[in-house]
């Protein structure tokens, strides 16, 4: 087994670790995800060839702007691989694996954390349960393509791992900004709220660095009026844009002032992490109206719905002011697990996906801007059965709306697979944004890119080889599919 270290041209042996131990060989296979048909996955080779080593469009995703604004060293394995990926510690409590065990601590519950390793060698005993999913596939990438590695995670292979990882995190080569250079990201989009302060971006700005970091506006926090501190940031809103955020004029005043702060630090588009996707077209007297009643808190469940749907049709009416790209992710019940949301607050990897309607919440907001020009809402589902019945019948129609691509519980080979097969015939590949990764995990976004782009190669490679589609056409769908289409979409 070896360490690879980029740039320094030598590899580090750790053979004498291993030696005479039997442990089972990590290794990733050229052809993995391709079809199984021998043709066909030679057309699947050929198309994906020509699209591996693109550079990577990352425009929506939840890393943390202070990576690269600092460039610190990652602090350790179990931080940086397990603490901030829901997809991992969800699957681990769905087992009886309590978070603190993972350093992922209560509320003000004075326990003292576990020792990373300790974390780390509890995730070694149950990366087992990992076993066809897709968090599987993409740790697998992680040690094998970026730390080397060459046997399995495992019990018996825990302290190897944290040691070889801890290692190779020491040096200058895994930093963020090289890992970001050797992933060969041409562009990374994070997401903050309108209460940040974006130093962080200020940071990177001012460091003469030339990796393209970008925010995102999500406006949730000052939107959601179920949220149990939604007043309170409606009051740090007012302080943060000098606007009056508690009078319906001075609100709108205050999310277009912010919206320019976000431009100047790169943003591109907005992001909206609503229950449904409800939109409402209410005249101004009536959303004044609305605003006064969700704004002296606790409001009935029809009124934040309404209060939220108001202000997708609002921001809207803002996107074509500034350009900004819209993003629409409903249909999770946040929080679902109301004892864990108590002791660890949100985020928690307790989000389920819930049945979503498209085509009467979002004729509303359709109806006013729908073939407006200028305006592109990109919108997102977790309820599948949408995807063929309504999600591509509206973007085969609408110049505005294009659907965002398996996201989430679907981010995985066969969720994929499902999107196109769902939505080509209808929407076609050009009304789609291609890929985003949507990550937490950096060191993951190679792998997350690595098999979109294979997925989505051999689901082309069968068109080409059931003569629906010529292969010189199929390669050019797989470009614009990795790189074109996200770049257009996300006006990067």
């Amino acid at each position: 087994m070896f360490l690879v270290v980029e740039g320094e041209g030598e590899r580090l042996g750790f053979a004498a670790v291993v030696e005479g131990l039997n442990m089972s060989v990590l290794h990733l296979n050229r052809d993995r995800f391709f079809p199984g048909e021998p043709g066909t996955r030679a057309i699947a080779r050929r198309l994906f060839e020509a699209v591996e080593r693109l550079p990577i469009i990352s425009p929506h995703g939840h890393c943390d702007p202070a990576w690269f604004a600092t460039d610190a060293q990652f602090a350790d394995p179990a931080t940086l691989m397990i603490a901030r990926d829901h997809y991992v510690f969800r699957m681990l409590h769905s087992r009886g694996v309590p978070l603190t065990a993972l350093g992922i601590g209560a509320r003000d519950d004075g326990a003292t954390a576990p020792a990373p390793r300790d974390a780390w060698r509890l995730f070694a005993q149950n990366y087992h349960l990992f076993r066809g999913t897709p968090t599987r596939l993409w740790h697998d990438h992680v040690y094998a393509e970026v730390f080397g590695l060459d046997v399995r995670l495992g019990p018996g292979t825990a302290d190897l791992y944290f040691d070889v990882i801890s290692e190779a995190l020491a040096s200058p080569a895994l930093r963020p900004r090289a890992l970001f250079e050797r992933f060969g990201i041409e562009v990374l989009a994070t997401t903050e709220s309108p209460l940040d302060a974006l130093e962080h971006h200020r940071a990177i700005a001012a460091s003469g660095w030339g990796g393209r970091v970008i925010t995102t506006y999500r406006p949730d926090p000052v939107v959601d009026p179920d949220r149990e501190d939604f007043v309170a940031n409606l009051q740090r809103f007012s302080e943060v844009t000098g606007q009056d955020a508690l009078d319906w004029k001075g609100y709108l005043s205050a999310h277009r002032r912010r919206r320019l702060d976000f431009i100047a630090a790169g943003a591109t588009a907005t992001d909206h992490g609503h229950p449904s996707a409800a939109t409402a077209n209410l005249s101004p007297a009536d959303a004044e109206a609305l605003f006064a009643r969700v704004r002296a808190g606790r409001p009935a469940a029809a009124e934040a719905e309404l209060f939220r749907a108001q202000m997708l049709t609002e921001m809207a009416r803002m996107s074509l002011d500034d350009g900004l790209v819209m993003q629409l992710h409903p249909g999770s019940l946040r929080n679902h697990d109301r004892r864990l949301f108590a002791t660890h607050g949100r985020d928690m990897g307790a989000d389920i996906p819930t049945a979503t309607d498209y085509v009467h919440a979002l004729r509303p907001l359709l109806e006013r801007f729908g073939d407006a020009p200028g305006l592109t809402l990109i919108v997102f589902t977790l309820d599948e059965s949408a995807y063929s019945r309504e999600l591509a019948p509206l973007a085969g129609h609408y110049p505005a709306l294009r659907l965002g691509p398996a996201w989430w519980f679907h981010d995985s080979p066969e969720g994929m697979r499902r999107f196109r097969e769902r939505t080509t015939e209808t929407a076609g590949f050009y009304n789609t944004v291609g890929f985003n990764d949507d990550t937490r995990a950096f060191p993951s976004i190679q792998a997350r890119h690595d098999l979109a782009r294979r997925i989505d190669c051999g689901f082309l490679a069968r068109l080409v080889a059931e003569a629906r589609l010529a292969e010189d056409e199929a390669a050019e769908v797989a470009h614009d599919l990795a790189y074109r289409l996200p770049k257009e979409a996300y006006r990067l």
